[in-house]
């Protein structure tokens, strides 16, 4: 148990240092997209898709790598590739410059989140795997709010390079936690277990909903950042990095105080229920975005904030509607990641069932960000919101359709 609790530790330290990098980026993406000035929406939408591209090219060959081979040496490969990735950032002095550093570090995102992940799987047991990955969610996402307030006073006082520096410096020590006391994994499976995970009746039920709310999430949660700090001339409310860095904070805050309970919960209740809940909540938040100042206005909100400064009376409904965002999906994901893991333990494949989910995601999160910059240079930012929220809530009903087609409808609570 002891030796089990120091390589959880590890871990969750590997989450925290790779989710602090991610979301630095996220926080300063408005920032790049007005120093860099891309002309064109597709060229926009290449500045999230970069990464994701580069993440769906490297999923099966470091998830059947994962599985084959000794984990730990795949994670330890993907922390150095994160920070030859970060330690590259300051060097971009152009918008094809910076989709080619984000294709890097979505290789090394992908190496990171998938293999942790899959050990934190493999260590628990069923009846503590949600809640297991719940803790390491959490690390994630207080790595979220630490480098969302830091990155961007670090920027606005420093610049780039600093900002990179320090993401290098959390890197460091969570390469050394791995190889000291994340033991070797001596599971190895042979052929191509993506055949039969890709195939698996309850992942493709899964699938039937993954696969719509990845255009969801993608969409919402990275342009609520954009509408926070993206110029008024382009439908943004034209905030500053720190107040974009407080409305960010709030989905991650409330993810982070949420998943290790709602993960012991789908451990003892069931999982399906979870993540039908949260994905219907997560659609109707993200309908009610664009309404942001207009709500500010009817309740008659400040429009000027101690140390944020002159805002608008739209600000703290946006922080209110991002941090509902971040509880809806605090009871999908665990649950959502705790299914996977199930039916990849056991010898079946735990990294190549990760990598399924992570495939499954993929399509949506290329085309939507493309999809999005789309729409947020022609018919308005607020269809971002509209195409998102309606793609979720078309996820749970059709999840909630195949479940109940497949299985019975007693399945939702039975899962």
């Amino acid at each position: 148990m002891q030796e089990n609790r120091a390589q959880f530790y590890a871990l969750y330290l590997t989450r925290f240092a790779s989710g602090f990098g991610f979301i630095t980026l996220a926080a300063l993406l408005p920032t790049y997209l007005n120093v860099l000035d891309p002309q064109s929406g597709i060229v926009v939408g290449l500045f999230v898709s970069g990464l994701t591209a580069a993440q769906s090219v490297a999923v099966i060959p470091l998830a059947w790598s994962g599985d084959r081979y000794d984990k730990r040496t795949v994670l330890l490969f993907s922390l150095v590739v994160s920070i030859v990735a970060y330690a590259g950032f300051p060097l971009v002095e152009s918008s094809w410059g910076f989709i080619a550093a984000r294709a890097l570090q979505g290789v090394a995102i992908t190496g990171t989140g998938l293999i942790t992940l899959a050990l934190v799987g493999e260590l628990s047991t069923a009846d503590t795997r949600a809640n297991h990955i719940g803790k390491a969610n959490a690390a994630r996402f207080a790595a979220s709010i630490l480098g969302t307030i830091s990155a961007t006073a670090l920027y606005e006082r420093y610049g780039f390079d600093v900002v990179f520096g320090v993401i290098v410096a959390l890197l460091i020590p969570a390469l050394l936690g791995v190889l000291l006391f994340v033991e070797r994994d001596d599971t190895r499976i042979e052929g191509f277990p993506f055949a039969d995970m890709a195939l698996n009746r309850k992942l493709l039920t899964l699938t039937s909903f993954r696969a719509q709310y990845a255009v969801a999430v993608t969409m919402v949660r990275t342009w609520i950042v954009v509408y926070a700090g993206v110029e008024a001339a382009k439908g943004g409310l034209a905030y500053a990095p720190i107040a974009v860095g407080v409305v960010l904070i709030a989905e991650k805050f409330t993810n982070m105080l949420c998943q290790p309970f709602t993960g012991r919960l789908s451990d003892d209740y069931g999982r399906a229920l979870f993540v039908f809940v949260g994905g219907g909540i997560y659609g109707l938040v993200a309908l009610v975005v664009p309404s942001a100042p207009v709500i500010g206005q009817a309740l008659s909100l400040p429009a000027a904030f101690p140390v944020l400064g002159a805002l608008s009376p739209a600000f703290l409904p946006l922080v209110g509607l991002n941090a509902l965002l971040g509880v809806a999906d605090s009871f999908r994901e665990p649950a959502s990641m705790a299914l996977f893991a199930d039916e990849g333990i056991d010898g079946a494949g735990v990294a190549s069932s990760f990598g399924v989910r992570e495939l499954v995601w993929r399509p949506g999160s290329i085309l939507a960000p493309i999809l999005a910059g789309v729409l947020m240079t022609g018919p308005g930012i607020q269809w971002v919101f509209y195409v998102g929220g309606i793609a979720s809530i078309s996820g749970v009903l059709t999840f909630f359709g195949v479940l109940s087609y497949s299985y019975g409808s007693e399945a939702l609570t039975e899962w």
